[in-house]
Formats: C-alpha cells, structure tokens, sequence
C-alpha cells in the first residue's frame, strides 16, 4: 500500500464530529422532516429515542453528523393546543420490573384491530359501564353476577344446562303467546294454593287420573 492510499484510508476512517443545532419543522411526510436552522434548512429523519412526534412549527433538537445526515433528537417547544403523538414503529413492549405501571387521565381510549388481555387476576371498578359488540363470548368454569336490577332485551334465548335450580322470594310471573312445560319422568306443581282457570276448556288426559 501506498503512502497516498495510506494517507486516504485513515481520513476515510477518521470520526465525523457531530454539529448540534436548533431548528424549526417546516414541513413532513412519512419518512422525514424539513428543518430550518438559522440561514440553512436540511431534510432530518427522527432518532428512535425521539418517541414525541415533531409537527410543523415545533422547535427542535437536531445532530448533524454529515453534510446530508441530519436527525432530529428532541421536541423543545410546541404550541400547547396541538395534539402530542408518541409514534414507534415495529414490535413495541413497555416492561417495569419490581414496581407498577400506572396511566392516569381524564379521558383513555384504545383503537386496535385486535386487543388481548392475560392476567393471572383482574378487577375493575366503575361507576357506569357500556359494552357493545356484534359477537360477544364469554367462557369460564365459574360465573356469578350479584346486583340489584336485572334487565335483557332479546330475540331469542337458548338455554342448556345439566341441572337447573331457581329461588325467588317474590313473585314469579310469566307471561306468553303459548306455554309449554315437558319432563321426560315427572312434572310436579306443589303450593298451598293452585288455581287452574281456564276461559274455554281445562283438559286432563292420562292412563290414571287421581284427586284427593
């Protein structure tokens, strides 16, 4: 080798020295951003320690490290009625070891195509809650609702269930186009009182009919 290509590989090899600066967002698409800084403007990508997405207008934190390598670090400044975006790209995981992670605002909300929730315990505590879905699930070897007003509209029900027990301490009441009431051994109506009436005909048919 050469003194002169010597010479050209340690410049080649030699460490740029960063310039830092303060601009103004002039504009931005998907992929970078147009600063102004001084009397210069220069096209800057965002550093992925940046999580705070520049908007135009915002001041920022940039780091020249070549004459066409410009990346914004920082937002320093932006007018307070704009709305903050922390933009990540790729696979995103927030981890807290040995304490807890806590989101505090007036108002939370969540949009994804697809959420998923495991949890070895969950509790939640509301003072008024809305659900509304097109198909809703729910599977568990133990369910329980405790309340004081109970009310569901539907279409139809469809109810299966190996053993079926029922305890109401007022009335129980129920009111239809038709009624009908099957068991494949015993059907049994006990009550200190039974009232059968019928406005047009009461009918009993069987191979033994016994009163008394």
């Amino acid at each position: 080798m050469t003194n002169k290509t010597k010479s050209a590989a340690t410049r080649l090899e030699e460490p740029v020295s960063p310039i830092w600066c303060v601009g103004k967002v002039r504009a931005c698409d998907d992929d970078a951003f147009d600063i102004d800084y001084g009397a210069l403007q220069g096209r800057a990508r965002r550093a992925a320690s940046c999580l705070l997405e520049p908007a135009p207008g915002d001041t920022v934190a940039c780091l020249r490290v070549a004459a066409k390598e410009l990346w914004v670090l920082a937002v320093l400044h932006r007018d307070a009625a704009q709305t903050q975006l922390l933009r990540m790209r790729g696979d995103t995981r927030i981890e807290v070891e040995g304490g807890t992670l806590q989101l505090q605002a007036p108002r939370i909300g969540i949009d994804a195509r697809q959420l998923q929730l495991s949890a070895h315990e969950a509790k939640m505590a509301v003072d008024s809650a809305e659900l509304v879905g097109r198909h809703l699930r729910v599977t568990g070897s133990v369910l329980k609702l405790v309340g004081s007003v109970l009310s569901s509209v539907m279409d139809r029900v469809n109810h299966y269930s190996r053993h079926y027990l029922r305890t109401t301490d007022g009335i129980d009441r129920v009111a239809a186009t038709h009624v009908e009431c099957e068991a494949s051994q015993l059907l049994r109506l006990s009550g200190e009182h039974a009232l059968v009436n019928g406005e047009k005909l009461v009918k009993a048919r069987g191979g033994q009919i016994h009163f008394g």
